[in-house]
């Protein structure tokens, strides 16, 4: 392991004692961003559509906010290429489904995946294990031989959430396989296109479909009891 690397981790575990999981993500943002604008010109949808996409991810937030002015704040909107991915917990599944229809009517919204859970808001410390989780898998990620930067990670309730674009099938497989083998993940789920030889939007748009997510492990699952993450290939 080189010293680069020893160092990323050492930072994550303090952030992770010292901050219940605010530090490791930024680490590992900043080792993915560290190449300022050329890190969002290496990824296959360009600075254009990681800009698009940006637009995108506010257009959500800002409809969510004028919709519904008390929404949960803890939802999170992930954007690739106009595919609109929802995490985060709701207290009912009527809120959840107002959140993805709402989001659906955003312009550029493609696709929206819906997997905000219906469920109680996230401890601290379950919070933290999430961040450490995405942290992990990232930190992975980089140093791997796959195009990291193609690849977006979110985590809620261990549940590992891929969204991008892979260049072929071997390396989906070997991104999720390296997901699921991070301790403490429950399950892997994709939304990653396999793009071979393909320019960043060339499929043309249609309706934005909703995605529901298959219901994870029931709340009789024994928390330390060990299990096989089950992995989800959405696309």
């Amino acid at each position: 392991m080189s010293n680069f690397r020893i160092v990323v981790w050492c930072a994550t575990g303090l952030g992770l004692a010292f901050s219940l999981g605010g530090c490791p993500l930024a680490i590992v943002g900043g080792v993915a961003a560290a190449g300022g604008a050329g890190y969002a010109a290496d990824q296959e949808r360009g600075v254009n559509g990681a800009a698009s996409d940006f637009n995108v991810k506010t257009g959500v937030e800002t409809a969510w906010a004028e919709a519904v002015p008390n929404f949960p704040p803890d939802f999170t909107v992930t954007v690739y290429e106009g595919r609109t991915l929802l995490t985060g917990t709701a207290p009912t599944p009527q809120v959840k489904a107002e959140a993805a229809d709402i989001a659906s009517r955003v312009p550029g919204v493609r696709a929206v995946y819906n997997e905000i859970e219906v469920a109680p808001d996230e401890t601290p410390w379950d919070s933290a294990k999430d961040a450490w989780i995405t942290a992990r898998v990232r930190s992975d990620l980089v140093f791997s031989n796959i195009r990291s930067v193609n690849y977006t990670v979110e985590t809620v309730d261990h549940s590992v959430y891929l969204i991008g674009s892979a260049r072929d099938q071997a390396e989906l497989d070997h991104a999720t396989g390296l997901a699921r083998n991070v301790p403490g993940v429950r399950r892997v789920v994709s939304y990653v296109e396999i793009r071979p030889g393909e320019s960043p939007g060339a499929q043309p748009p249609g309706p934005p479909p909703v995605a529901e997510a298959p219901p994870g492990p029931g709340p009789d699952t024994p928390a330390a009891a060990p299990t096989t993450p089950v992995e989800a290939q959405k696309l």
